[in-house]
């Protein structure tokens, strides 16, 4: 469970508990997807066995699919506010505004809904690692990233439900957490 009822419902500002500021914040979150290929990248995980490759410090970064639906088991460190993208994009301006005319999502956390937050065209900056499965690109580069996103304050110690549920255009992705706050 939140800390309290009004965590849920407060939960949805990216940047919200974080240093960052939303578009710094998307830009570490594509640069945390992009740093590794395919067979060990959280976003093509099936089970949760990759949730914990490359986490930052400071916030426990989560990941939908390239499309469809997923379960997974994911343990988290206490103290960490999460964030994920509940449907995300990158790419111009255009693409961006074409991508989030028809995005939606709901999420879900132990049986409340918190409010995911529109991005509609933020200036991020993205490292991507060679042979990565999410952009494709390696080096940096700067891209518009846009998106419906939540960020949930640090859990409880604890057993946890996450269920995603995205949609822009035909493309859908949902996935299915059980979290796991670790005790210390």
């Amino acid at each position: 469970m939140a800390d309290d009822p009004g965590d849920a419902a407060d939960a949805g500002s990216v940047a919200a508990n974080a240093r960052d500021s939303s578009a710094e914040l998307q830009g570490r979150w594509w640069t945390w997807a992009a740093s590794e290929p395919e067979a060990t990248n959280p976003v093509a995980d099936t089970d949760g066995s990759m949730c914990g490759r490359h986490q930052p410090r400071d916030v426990w970064f989560l990941a939908g699919t390239f499309g469809g639906q997923a379960k997974r088991d994911c343990r988290v460190p206490r103290g960490r506010p999460i964030v994920v993208p509940v449907i995300n994009s990158y790419g111009d301006r255009q693409s961006c505004a074409a991508f989030m005319r028809d995005a939606q999502g709901t999420v879900v956390l132990d049986g409340e809904p918190v409010e995911p937050e529109a991005h509609a065209g933020d200036d991020i900056v993205v490292e991507g690692a060679p042979g990565n499965a999410v952009t494709g690109e390696e080096g940096i580069f700067t891209a518009t990233g846009c998106g419906l996103w939540v960020q949930v304050p640090p859990l409880e110690p604890g057993a946890h439900s996450l269920v995603i549920r995205g949609r822009s255009g035909d493309f859908s992705i949902g996935v299915d957490y059980a979290l796991t706050v670790a005790a210390s």
